[in-house]
């Protein structure tokens, strides 16, 4: 029996893992993260999958980072709606997502012929369409590790996992064998008005651990957990971060408050992208391959955003 925490507030099962009865909003979407990174950090990435019945459009993303590797980024924000089954057809793409046992293992494919390549993804202006392309494949699956963790507040859980599978780009083959964190949320949700921060990783004694923060302008109980090595995944209470940015407005250090593991997240290899509403309103969205360092002197590798909305810089950081 998976553990699933249970803060009281709203009931969390097993039909979780389909799709939701859809609302009314405009920005109502429904999203399915899967990130992975090596033990070492030396190759690492994400998808994710959002869907926008009300505005008539998926977004999707995927990309592939390493040691000495540049971005490999997917990034479609018109995809045709997949139906219930979430199997997406883009241009020059194809990717299935599939709930192999519910809470305990989800299996990802993606079939790319033509994904950018970014050399320096954070340069101004730099993004996919118009230069290098390669091929990127993935067939991976995510395997729960200590139990399930929903949101007090908001219809959303993470689940660590264990990652293996293989990973295909270009004329490379490389059998994968790592770790990540699974995420599924339904509910509105405007990328255009709030910063956040959100963090997931795993350390080198085999300890998990997730925290999140919004910057509304007031601290709370902020979503966070660990998972002790071979333990049950337990809830913590008191999770907040601080980052410095550059004058590019990437970071450049996160400083994470997790209970009893207090660490720095420091930006390794970015995956950015930019996303516009319906009315024409611009967020940047870093996401980058971190490497973290606690305190105590464990470390580890994993990934974090940092979502930013026009004036984010004033969005209390710090």
């Amino acid at each position: 029996m998976v553990k699933i925490v249970d803060h009281g507030t709203w009931p969390l099962g097993e039909a979780d893992e389909g799709v939701h009865p859809v609302g009314g909003e405009l920005l109502w979407s429904e999203s399915f993260y899967l990130d992975f990174a090596a033990e070492d950090g030396s190759v690492a990435g994400y998808v994710r999958l959002g869907l926008y019945p009300n505005w008539g459009r998926a977004w999707y993303w995927a990309c592939l980072v390493g040691r000495d590797r540049p971005l490999v980024l997917l990034a479609d924000d018109h995809v045709p709606l997949p139906g219930p089954d979430l199997a997406v057809r883009g241009r020059d793409y194809r990717a299935t997502q599939e709930v192999v046992a519910p809470m305990r293992s989800f299996r990802l494919t993606l079939e790319a012929g033509a994904a950018a390549v970014l050399e320096d993804p954070g340069r101004p202006g730099a993004g996919p369409g118009g230069g290098a392309t390669t091929s990127l494949e993935f067939d991976l699956e995510w395997e729960t590790v200590g139990g399930v963790y929903p949101y007090g507040f908001i219809p959303r859980y993470e689940i660590p996992c264990r990652v293996g599978g293989v990973i295909r780009v270009g004329g490379e083959e490389i059998p994968f064998s790592g770790y990540g964190e699974r995420d599924h949320s339904w509910g509105e949700r405007d990328w255009w008005d709030v910063s956040w921060l959100w963090s997931s990783g795993r350390l080198d004694d085999g300890t998990f651990f997730h925290g999140m923060r919004a910057n509304v302008g007031f601290e709370m109980p902020w979503p966070c957990f660990t998972v002790p090595p071979d333990g049950p995944l337990d809830h913590r209470e008191g999770f907040t971060a601080a980052t410095e940015f550059g004058e590019d407005g990437f970071p450049v250090l996160s400083r994470l408050a997790v209970p009893g593991a207090p660490m720095t997240a420091t930006p390794l290899a970015f995956a950015p992208v930019t996303v516009t509403s319906p009315d024409g309103a611009v967020a940047r969205f870093p996401r980058a391959l971190c490497r973290f360092e606690a305190e105590d002197g464990r470390s580890g590798y994993g990934w974090t955003e940092w979502h930013q909305p026009a004036g984010w810089r004033e969005h209390g950081w710090r």
